[in-house]
């Protein structure tokens, strides 16, 4: 998938989290979402290009129209309008590229500015707090989405406090995205459905209600599953992050971690567990 990062600061970390927070809300699967998305990092005031608290949010989509769609989109609705921020781009800038504060200047009725800095041209667009000040020009790059953990547990209280101290371990990483809320997915998904306008459906083999009724893929005693999904800039991140969330969530209760093969019909990349293990 195609990636962007977005640098959000403010006059305080609570706003930067805030814009962040709101920016990157419905974007859990490009199933149904028009991008995936979530706060990849706090900064702090000397990571930032205008020296202020921010965040680091990053954004995927199946192509670079999607993705500047989305990105234009969120950031005219969510960060454009939170108190005190600015948006600044996070990657890059090759040739391909997405345009963002050139989309969003018109929003300031004629009287917007434009300044450039060493090549860089920001937009200035008036708002009620003063202005807001936005990056014409965002990188993107060709990013990984979709990895993913399944941690099958034997309850549901153990099962969950395992993946929550998986998703602390794996958002340690640089680069890499947990979308689902709070990291975590209970309604993971299969490809496909039985109704022929449906790209996706409940992942069957993994629900505990199902068993005997459909082919399980739940070991005895499971009775919860949990899946940790994850987007990141690069294969090496993914697997990192994988490796590092499987140690972590290997709790009590926890029976296997195991992830959704989907038969290879996601991508061309196949992240095997073991062999991440070995590596990181």
């Amino acid at each position: 998938m195609t990636a962007a990062r977005a640098i959000i600061t403010a006059d305080s970390p609570t706003w930067a989290e805030i814009a962040g927070r709101t920016m990157s809300g419905y974007a859990t699967s490009v199933i149904s979402c028009d991008a995936e998305a979530s706060i990849e990092r706090v900064l702090t005031p000397d990571e930032t290009p205008d020296g202020r608290p921010g965040v680091s949010v990053l954004l995927f989509a199946f192509s670079r129209d999607a993705l500047e769609k989305a990105l234009s989109n969120r950031v005219g609705q969510c960060v454009m309008t939170c108190p005190t921020t600015a948006c600044y781009n996070g990657l890059p800038v090759g040739e391909k590229t997405v345009n963002v504060g050139g989309r969003l200047r018109y929003f300031g009725d004629g009287w917007q500015i434009s300044k450039r800095l060493e090549g860089r041209r920001f937009w200035r667009i008036p708002v009620m707090d003063g202005e807001f000040t936005c990056e014409e020009t965002f990188g993107t790059t060709k990013g990984v989405a979709g990895g993913n953990i399944i941690l099958l547990g034997t309850d549901r209280k153990a099962t969950l406090q395992a993946t929550e101290a998986a998703v602390v371990a794996m958002r340690q990483v640089p680069d890499v995205i947990l979308p689902f809320p709070g990291g975590i997915a209970r309604s993971g998904s299969k490809v496909g459905s039985k109704y022929k306008a449906l790209r996706a459906s409940t992942n069957t083999a993994f629900a505990p209600t199902l068993r005997g009724l459909v082919a399980s893929e739940l070991p005895e005693g499971v009775e919860c599953a949990y899946e940790i999904v994850i987007d990141g800039l690069s294969l090496e991140a993914v697997e990192r992050a994988t490796a590092l969330g499987i140690r972590a969530g290997a709790g009590s209760g926890v029976v296997q971690i195991s992830a959704g093969n989907y038969g290879g019909k996601l991508g061309p990349f196949h992240i095997r567990l073991r062999d991440v293990l070995d590596r990181y």
